[in-house]
């Protein structure tokens, strides 16, 4: 028995492409962020109560800023797209024969031979030209639009889940060279992020797994010279 359009769609991963981006982005975010910060800490500092101190307000000020800066960006997205269906939707009131010529030409563009792009724009116009215009010419997928709120709060979870982690470390760890400790057990929370982004969007992980360790190495690593060049004690 043949598979249902909704279970088609299911074996793909595109329709979580949003969350997944904010969720992982906030949770490299939170570890590389906390992590840089409490190593540069630790690297210039003696006392645990000041590197834990300057990790908990990093921790919370990354987190409401990750979450600020996710709404606002992704509103300003969703802004432009109902600017542009709107816009859409006056075309098809004013001029719909261009319109109905415009999403021809579209579907020739794809493949189509002319008669039949002709057929299949009527067919989809009358069913839903709004629809067929903010799909097909705008590139506008309901499937895939995002949510702000979504999007904000998938970002301060992940900051926060992800920002704990070298905290934890940094509560727990000997004093003396803490800032390795932090990095070397921050590599490996960010492997594991790579691992679980990487199945969670159907990927390999190899690749995600190398860009997260690369660029996380060269943040702790440029923080931990800068704390040792400025180290105090206090």
């Amino acid at each position: 028995m043949s598979k249902s359009l909704e279970e088609y769609l299911e074996d793909h991963y595109v329709h979580r492409s949003n969350w997944l981006r904010a969720a992982v982005l906030g949770a490299n975010d939170g570890i590389l962020s906390m992590a840089s910060l409490t190593a540069g800490v630790a690297a210039a500092s003696v006392s645990r109560e000041t590197i834990v101190l300057a990790s908990l307000a990093g921790l919370v000020a990354g987190a409401l800023s990750m979450a600020a800066g996710e709404y606002v960006s992704v509103s300003s997205q969703t802004d432009i797209e109902a600017a542009d269906i709107k816009r859409e939707k006056q075309e098809l009131k004013d001029s719909p024969e261009e319109e109905l010529d415009l999403l021809t030409q579209i579907y020739e563009s794809r493949g189509l031979k002319p008669e039949t792009a002709r057929q299949a724009a009527i067919e989809m116009t009358e069913k839903d030209p709004l629809e067929a215009h903010v799909r097909d010419e705008l590139g506008i997928n309901a499937q895939n639009s995002a949510n702000p709120i979504q999007a904000a709060l998938a970002s301060f979870l992940a900051f926060a889940v992800g920002g704990l982690l070298p905290l934890l470390v940094a509560l727990f760890a000997p004093l003396v060279n803490m800032e390795y400790v932090i990095y070397g057990s921050s590599l490996l929370f960010l492997i594991i992020l790579g691992y679980v982004s990487a199945k969670a969007g159907g990927a390999k992980p190899l690749r995600p797994i190398l860009r997260l360790v690369f660029w996380g190495t060269v943040a702790m690593g440029i923080t931990i010279l800068v704390g040792h060049f400025f180290g105090v004690e206090v």
